[in-house]
Order: structure tokens, then sequence, then C-alpha cells
């Protein structure tokens, strides 16, 4: 009994270590690359559980947009796919994170750089990433934990730097109080940039068709390309908000 209890724990800590050792990687990545003011560990953790929180409530909404999306799109329909990855997936994974992100950041002290955006960010959408990771691991295994290590988890983060990029900068032009509607613009941009590289990313993984995976394929690495660059360069030239 107790050598089937060590199988079954080394098991469980395998799998788990599969899902969130990418997550955690990139998140550390990220945290080393700011440099100006780093942020407290507490406000990382929190981000982390509110990523965690996100998730869930979005798996909830999901549930709900399945079944309200069919009343006014027919499931038949060829490009129904492109529908459901926008309106049913991007648009409430993505409205999730910066719903959780702003609660928590927006008015916080330690938001005091533009890098910070990102930060926050990223660390939200890879405490998403991780959660949801482990149960597609566990549901499909460790072949599927090594793709998407390469592809969903990486995808997460890039959406998250495109979203702290202008979140960072929203939170400036705040701050200016001359210029709150530029810095609601920027907000917004925050949201529908991720939303579109979200939404475009499923539609193409949901195709099915060589084409698409082509396109699929093409995509990531171009964004995880621009995303990291971003990450370097808003490093670099961090500045006060």
């Amino acid at each position: 009994m107790f050598y089937l209890y060590n199988i079954a724990t080394s098991y469980v800590a395998i799998m788990l270590a599969a899902a969130i050792i990418p997550a955690v990687f990139l998140l550390v990545y990220v945290y080393k690359k700011d440099k100006a003011d780093k942020e407290p560990l507490h406000v990382i953790f929190e981000l982390i559980i509110r990523g965690i929180f996100a998730a869930l409530l979005a798996m909830f909404l999901e549930s709900i947009a399945e079944w309200v999306l069919p009343r006014f799109v027919d499931p038949k329909d060829p490009y129904y796919f492109v529908f459901f990855a926008f309106l049913g997936v991007a648009a409430i994974e993505e409205g999730c994170k910066l719903f959780f992100l702003y609660r928590r950041t927006w008015y916080d002290p330690n938001f005091n750089y533009s890098f910070d955006g990102i930060v926050y960010a990223v660390t939200v959408s890879l405490g998403f990433a991780a959660f949801e990771n482990i149960g597609y691991v566990f549901q499909y295994g460790l072949g599927n934990a090594a793709v998407r290590a390469l592809t969903a988890i990486p995808g997460h983060m890039s959406f998250a730097v495109f979203m702290g990029y202008f979140y960072g900068r929203a939170r400036k032009e705040f701050d200016r109080r001359r210029t709150v509607i530029l810095s609601r613009i920027l907000l917004f941009m925050s949201y529908i940039v991720s939303v579109l590289l979200h939404g475009f990313y499923d539609s193409c993984a949901m195709a099915g068709t060589d084409d698409a995976m082509k396109i699929f394929i093409a995509f990531i690495v171009v964004m995880f390309i621009v995303a990291f660059a971003m990450i370097r360069h808003e490093s670099k030239y961090d500045r006060p908000v």
C-alpha cells in the first residue's frame, strides 16, 4: 500500500511540475527584467492568486457562453469557431484577467514605473495559465504539457505583455489627471489588443486545417519574438509613471 502511495504521489508531483514549471520560468524571467524598482514579492503572490481567481471566473462565464452563443450564431456555420474563439474564449479570459489586474494594482503605490504594468499583467496571466494548464495536463498527459509549454503558456504571457504595455501607459496618463480620457482609451486598448491576439490564436488552433496550422505557427513565432523584444525594450527604457 505504501509503495502504491509513493507511486501516486510521485505521479501527481510530476504532472504538477510539468504544468507549472513553464509558467514559473517565464514569470521569473519577466520579474528579473524589472530592474528599476522591484515589485514586492507579496504583490506578485497576490497577483498569482488573482490569476487563479480569473481562471475560475472565466470557466464559469465560458460555460454560459457555450449555452448563449448558439442562440445567436448557428453552430453549423463553418465560421462558428471564430465567433466562439473571440467572444466565447478570448473576450472572457482577457476580461477576467484585466478585471483582477485592475482591482489589485491600479491604485497600488508600488505601481510607480511603466514596466510594472507588464510585470503585473504577466503575473496575473501566468497564474491563470498555470492553473488552466494543470487541468489540461492531468486530462491529456505529459505530451500535452510539452506542447502547451511551447504554445499556450508563452501565448498567455505574450497576450499579457501587450495588455501590460498599454496598461502601464494608461496608469501614467491617469496620474497626470489632465489626460484621463487618454488613460481610459489606453486602458481599453490594453483589453482589446489582448483579445484580438488571443482570439486569432484560438481561431487558428480551432480551425483544424493544415493551412490554419501553418498560419498558427507563423503567428506564434512572430508574436513571441515581438513580446520578448517588448520586454527587453520596456525594461531598458523604464520610466516612472
